[in-house]
């Protein structure tokens, strides 16, 4: 098949769909990308990128068509509507020009913002190709959770918008089956709605590390919590601090936090001003293929969500990571994150925004056996061979991309 795929997110940026874009290719499909200039999560363009720079790239044999746009900056309201609509202004202007083949299927990947769909749209319009759409976050309802809109009527418009895009959508995929309701409210028939939860890439392992591995370097003795990703809102870093300023009394347990993000200011304010700084470790961002090392290096692996109602529908992304690479999960969130960790044995779970649940949730894999905690750890392994695993899925989607070839657009 030949494959377009619509993100605004794409490599040298860190987002699931690059794994995606090369399980397709290796798959023997033709794919072309039409994506945007890196900015994220720095907010400032990548090395080597800028608003006249490169057009074309080719990545693992899949052709990269990149349109100018605004970077995000610091994150505020005003610059990230720039940069969402910037984005779907220029991908709309110039992928009739630069995306010139005729396509067999369109693909959104839509972690956020829901207006890359609009140039998707367009595109079906012109190459009467149908669009299947990947929500990993859904709109108005994140917005409104995160803070980031809280005028009423604005929120309205946006579900308006919404609306708009998932009606011209012949497929509208979910990463979490608790997504569905909330679509059908918006006018989606239940036939077109699919669950196509994330995998994580083949490098998300069990690893056996050396003691010389330059990882272990700079690590404190003890136990370890790790937490990887984005350090943002949604992320909820302020009850991470609460549980461990009640654990302070126990010095061998520690937090280590792998990323980087917009509340990273904050989150070191508040370690200096905790006085936490010799139990919570900022280690920056790695390279994606670093991660499953210092997973190796952890005793719990870390995932923690804001305690609102759309936090509750979604499966964070990590915790595909963390159970592909066989480690214990400590959770402070509610809903399908907690379900599917309870479910797989893999952890032990807390409410969300429960600084003292997640202080008793550490303390009491800290006390636990190290075997019981490897157990969870290959519980966990399990349940993401049964359901995420990354053949299986592609496999799922593969069938779902001809069904649409062969039917053609609605």
């Amino acid at each position: 098949m030949n494959v377009l795929i619509v993100s605004q997110y794409f490599w040298p940026e860190n987002f699931r769909i690059n794994d995606l874009v090369r399980g397709l290719c290796q798959r023997g499909h033709s794919v072309t990308v039409l994506t945007g200039l890196p900015n994220y999560p720095e907010g400032r363009f990548f090395r080597g990128y800028g608003f006249f720079g490169k057009k074309r790239e080719d990545y693992h044999g899949a052709q990269v068509v990149r349109v100018p746009m605004l970077p995000r900056g610091k994150g505020s309201g005003a610059r990230l509507l720039l940069n969402y609509l910037s984005f779907a202004f220029f991908a709309s202007l110039l992928a009739p020009f630069r995306c010139r083949e005729e396509y067999d299927v369109i693909f959104v990947y839509e972690p956020s913002p829901i207006t890359v769909g609009l140039p998707a749209l367009l595109l079906r319009k012109l190459k009467k190709a149908p669009v299947a759409f990947w929500v990993q976050d859904l709109w108005p309802e994140s917005l409104s959770a995160t803070g980031a809109v809280r005028a009423r009527w604005l929120l309205n418009l946006v579900e308006r918008l919404v609306k708009f895009i998932y009606r011209g959508c012949d497929l509208v995929m979910v990463q979490s089956e608790a997504f569905a309701p909330s679509l059908e409210k918006l006018g989606v028939n239940r036939e077109r709605i699919a669950y196509f939860p994330n995998s994580a890439e083949d490098l998300y392992a069990p690893v056996a590390l050396p003691q010389d591995a330059p990882e272990r370097a700079g690590l404190p003795d003890g136990f370890r919590v790790m937490f990887a990703g984005n350090i943002g809102a949604a992320q909820d870093f302020g009850t991470i601090l609460g549980a461990a300023e009640q654990l302070k009394s126990y010095p061998d347990i520690h937090w280590l936090i792998l990323g980087d993000g917009r509340m990273l200011p904050w989150v070191k304010a508040q370690i200096e001003e905790r006085g936490l700084g010799s139990s919570v470790h900022l280690l920056g961002r790695h390279d994606v293929e670093a991660m499953p090392r210092y997973f190796a290096l952890a005793d719990a692996m870390l995932v923690t969500l804001k305690k609102e109602p759309i936090f509750a529908l979604t499966i964070p992304s990590k915790v595909q990571s963390y159970l592909a690479c066989g480690r214990p999960v400590i959770a402070a969130l509610d809903g399908e994150g907690a379900r599917v960790i309870l479910e797989a044995s893999a952890g032990v779970v807390a409410p969300a925004e429960d600084a003292a649940g997640l202080a008793e949730a550490v303390l009491g894999m800290y006390r636990m056996e190290a075997g019981a905690r490897e157990q969870m750890g290959l519980n966990g392994l399990r349940y993401f061979w049964d359901n995420f695993e990354r053949a299986m899925l592609l496999e799922r989607l593969e069938r779902w991309l001809h069904e649409m070839k062969e039917k053609g657009c609605r």
